[in-house]
């Protein structure tokens, strides 16, 4: 199976660098990425050997010399800073100490540096100053989505989607997409579980293609229940509440997409693979104290199952089949469980209240009936 990706390097540097964690699974690793543990260990020979530059068919050199000159010092900062002209002096300096680096002048001696050499303008200090958020205390327990505004290009519009954990603000997901379709969004995370696993629960936004916290479920909605993956909401008009994923797009925005240009999806996904490694291995995290998202990530040992479970209910549910107009029969009367779930078994069981029962889809409930008001109510989503 061939990598799946057009940045070869990229792929190879994501797999070592995931592949070289404490009690990392390789050989789980090999099989996501379509590669023999036999490629996978050469791989993680020649980067514990070589570094980053043992992994390009080509002849390497060390990434630095033994002894490094003031002005040799200096000539690395303006370097990097014209690479990422978005980094201001804590992230290069950060960077530079990951590089092998030492004995590095101060911030402020950056800052210096910066603008001695005409490399700070007023917008490019522009910076909001970080704040501490909320996240979870684990990776993949939350993964926040959301597509970026979209925009136009030659041919077309391109709609970026984006996927961050929330505990390691690692980019797990990066697509240049042409639509903002259902079917888009499921093949695109189809393909990020197999490669990083199942995470306990994601994160969007309402309206669609994600429904609405509660509205009717998606088919969307549907699948991840079959997949124990819960979906939630984040509140209407709210945008702070998937904040780390909206500060992703801000970066996304200003050191990829800023630069214009673009023809098609394709020639956008290239700058994303070029990028996205640059962001979760090399860019220092203002809200990670200046350490990278790799060094908090883990992927997930939850396997992504190419044939879905089947829908089964415990002792004391009862079972109904949900017709293509999304209803079902209980006690002669026809409910309504939504289109999405068309062709699915529903699970009906009482509650400790009079004449209120829940419906269930795998183990979350979706509605209540109320048998004495002959009336089906939503459950909220989030």
């Amino acid at each position: 199976m061939p990598w799946p990706v057009n940045d070869l390097m990229s792929v190879r540097m994501e797999f070592v660098q995931l592949a070289s964690q404490p009690e990392a699974n390789v050989r789980q690793l090999c099989r996501r990425y379509g590669i023999s543990p036999t490629v996978g260990y050469k791989w993680l020979e020649r980067f514990e050997s070589g570094g980053i530059d043992a992994l390009a068919d080509q002849s390497r050199r060390p990434h630095q010399s033994p002894a490094r000159t003031e002005s040799a010092v200096e000539e690395a900062i303006v370097a990097l800073r014209r690479e990422h002209p978005a980094w201001g002096a804590r992230k290069l300096r950060r960077r530079l100490a990951d590089l092998g680096h030492r004995d590095l002048p101060a911030t402020s001696t950056f800052t210096d540096i910066l603008r001695r050499h005409g490399l700070i303008t007023p917008k490019a200090s522009e910076a909001a100053q970080p704040f501490q958020r909320f996240e979870r205390a684990l990776p993949n327990q939350l993964w926040q989505v959301d597509f970026k505004g979209h925009f136009a290009l030659n041919q077309g519009r391109c709609y970026p989607l984006g996927v961050l954990d929330d505990h390691s603000r690692y980019n797990v997901l990066l697509a240049a997409c042409a639509d903002q379709q259902e079917s888009t969004v499921q093949n695109h995370l189809s393909a990020c579980f197999r490669r990083q696993g199942l995470p306990d629960q994601l994160l969007w936004d309402n309206g669609a293609p994600w429904g609405s916290g509660g509205k009717e479920h998606t088919t969307l909605d549907v699948w991840l229940m079959r997949l124990a993956v819960r979906a939630s909401h984040g509140r209407p008009y709210h945008p702070q509440t998937q904040g780390k994923e909206e500060r992703f797009h801000r970066t996304l925005q200003t050191e990829v997409l800023a630069r214009g240009g673009w023809t098609d999806c394709a020639h956008v996904q290239r700058a994303f693979d070029h990028w996205r490694p640059i962001y979760n291995t090399q860019r220092p995290h203002d809200e990670l104290d200046l350490a990278t998202p790799l060094t908090r990530y883990r992927v997930s040992q939850r396997e992504y199952p190419e044939t879905l479970p089947s829908v089964e209910y415990a002792s004391g549910v009862e079972a109904r089949r949900v017709d293509v107009t999304g209803h079902f029969s209980y006690r002669g009367d026809s409910w309504r469980a939504g289109r999405a779930f068309a062709g699915q078994s529903v699970g009906v069981r009482p509650t400790e209240k009079d004449g209120i029962h829940e419906v269930l889809f795998q183990t979350q409930v979706i509605k209540e009936l109320d048998l004495r008001a002959n009336q089906i109510n939503p459950v909220p989503k989030t």
